[in-house]
């Protein structure tokens, strides 16, 4: 197999084509850097990632993880990779270099990334979750805190957690029972219990630092009085050696159903009345610093669907051009003619080109919106920070719900692609369908996703975000028509652009009317429908791209690939926008079936 987790050829084009990554060298942060250098770190990554993470994750698969004593262990080819991880400096590529980090743009360490995670998100998550912990910390930690943690969970040496979820407090917040008590020397002494942690537990970091919320004794009822805390599992002394273990503890884990490798837990803090922590930020303001966490990990999820997506979709390419089965259909009457490989059949070509199409569509998605990250930081133009802030806002739960759910449908066709084989453990792309599922659900539902791009994305600044997606859309189709041979992928995605901007009209009025409910029941297809003309809008810019390449490129270097770029981007307009213009008309119908349905009638 040529690629084997994400196609080189691909992510260079994105990066310095379609995105021209270049023009990030103009910013004061990133001067130290050059083209050169991003492309080394890159391929320091792709290397590493094949040699070392890929062949850890059939291991997750078959070993998982074990529960002993109290004790998670992961599976031991696990260790070395991290190693090779660490010693290879790409743990922390983002991060200040202040905190040990390598300070490099968001948009080249997605692609860093992209062959890491690709390659085992199970092992990805034991190292990356602790940058989100970080990130809490330095945004709104003491200096004390900030010298205690930041770097070693950056440079992966600690890892780091996010305990949420109580047994009767997942989506409902503001109902956890989990409290807090001041201490004389300002820690706070927390009692409670938590469940679903990933990475709660593991052998692989010298500590895990937890970030936990909780209620302060006497704080008000509700999601206005939860605070958030920082509760290693092994306490740190002042010269920042580690000192005696913390009263937290895993009491259990999760059979699941796929994602062995990675370590869900069940969490209990202060049985014995000894768990301490730091409290972050202010008291009362846990759920304001616990979403700065939450969008970013909602972003690493969808990506997660993704790059497995991306991955399942090699696998099926590959044993598409190598199984030979049945005959050219123009020589079926033909007792003579030779078997062919199964890619030169028209259904399987077909499955092939739908994967192809929604990898490279939500490849294009998730770089575009780290892009966004840089420029919301650096860009010279104030209204420019302010677009990428607003589109980061909008398109999170977009990439957290779609990727996550074109992912799994991707990974499902590779099985298919596979025939009997794929339902078999000989071959990864069952273990893919069963690990990449979890995408969906964690993290918060599709639909939980859904009500907060109905609720609150939809109408961010009176609708204006809404409204300024649209209008970067109609920048690309404007550029895009000017060229012939895209003029119809352009009016395609025009109608799709207007078709979104009346069904977002319609069912955002229907959610501050009395017809509050049928919008809620239609939330989720609306959010799909987004996401399926955001990706038509990342297709058409992709051709263009492609088209204006072709154009400087006369010789025979790179033709197929830019041509394929223009093909796979007309299959998306023909055969799945169509598709979404249906979608949006159910959407707009706001049929109330569901809930006309009597419980009784479900029986």
């Amino acid at each position: 197999m040529a690629q084997l987790i994400a196609d080189q050829k691909e992510i260079e084009f994105i990066l310095y084509e379609q995105f021209n990554a270049e023009e990030l060298l103009t910013y004061k942060k990133y001067k130290g850097f050059s083209k050169k250098i991003f492309g080394m770190i890159i391929s320091e990554a792709r290397k590493v990632a094949i040699k070392e993470i890929l062949p850890t994750l059939r291991d997750g698969d078959k070993q998982g993880v074990r529960f002993e004593n109290g004790k998670v262990m992961v599976p031991d080819s696990f260790h070395r990779a991290r190693k090779v991880l660490r010693e290879s400096d790409l743990t922390s590529t983002m991060e200040d270099p202040e905190w040990g980090g390598q300070g490099l743009p968001f948009l080249i360490s997605i692609a860093i990334l992209d062959y890491i995670v690709g390659a085992n998100y199970s092992l990805s998550g034991y190292i990356n979750m602790g940058h989100g912990t970080g990130k809490m910390i330095e945004l709104f930690g003491t200096d004390t805190l900030k010298k205690m943690f930041v770097e070693n969970l950056y440079t992966s040496r600690w890892s780091g957690t996010m305990l949420l979820t109580e047994s009767e407090a997942g989506t409902e917040v503001g109902a956890i029972t989990t409290t807090a008590r001041k201490n004389d020397d300002n820690t706070y002494s927390i009692i409670g219990n938590k469940i679903f942690i990933t990475a709660g537990e593991h052998d692989l970091a010298d500590n895990i630092i937890h970030p936990v919320l909780a209620r302060i004794e006497g704080a008000p009822k509700g999601s206005r009085g939860i605070s958030i805390f920082i509760v290693p599992k092994i306490w740190v002394n002042k010269d920042k050696t580690l000192g005696k273990h913390n009263d937290i503890q895993c009491v259990g884990i999760e059979e699941k159903m796929g994602f062995h490798g990675s370590a869900t837990c069940a969490m209990a803090l202060g049985s014995k009345g000894e768990c301490r922590g730091f409290l972050l930020g202010e008291e009362n303001k846990g759920l304001e610093i616990m979403f700065h966490m939450m969008n970013e990990a909602r972003l690493s999820v969808g990506f997660q669907g993704s790059t497995t997506a991306s991955l399942a979709y090699l696998y099926a390419l590959d044993y598409a051009r190598h199984r030979v089965q049945g005959k050219d259909l123009a020589e079926s009457r033909n007792p003579e003619a030779e078997s062919i490989p199964i890619i030169r059949h028209p259904d399987v070509r077909r499955m092939l080109t739908w994967m192809k199409a929604h990898v490279d569509g939500m490849r294009s998605l998730v770089y575009y919106v780290s892009l966004c990250f840089d420029k919301k930081e650096n860009a010279f133009d104030e209204t420019q920070r302010e677009l990428a802030g607003d589109m980061i806002e909008l398109l999170t739960p977009v990439i957290k719900s779609c990727c996550a759910e074109r992912g799994f449908e991707v990974c499902v066709q590779a099985v298919q692609v596979f025939g009997g084989y794929g339902y078999t453990k000989e071959f990864p792309v069952e273990q893919l369908v069963r690990d990449v599922k979890i995408a969906s659900i964690y993290e918060g539902t599709d639909g939980i996703q859904a009500m907060d791009f109905l609720v609150r994305k939809l109408g961010m600044k009176k609708g204006l975000v809404f409204k300024g997606l649209l209008n970067e859309m109609g920048k690309t189709i404007k550029d895009a028509k000017k060229i012939e041979s895209l003029e119809f992928m352009s009016d395609s995605l025009a109608k799709a652009v207007e078709a979104l901007g009346i069904t977002a009209l319609s069912i955002g009025g229907a959610a501050m009317s009395e017809k509050y409910t049928s919008a809620f029941a239609h939330a989720h297809p609306f959010l799909e429908a987004t996401g399926d003309v955001v990706m038509g809008w990342m297709h058409l810019w992709r051709a263009l791209t492609a088209v204006n390449a072709l154009k400087k490129n006369t010789g025979q270097k790179n033709q197929a690939f830019y041509k394929g770029i223009v093909t796979c981007a007309r299959f998306y307009m023909e055969a799945v926008l169509p598709v979404t213009m249906g979608r949006m008309a159910s959407v707009q119908a706001l049929s109330d079936a569901a809930l006309a349905m009597d419980e009784a009638s479900f029986d």
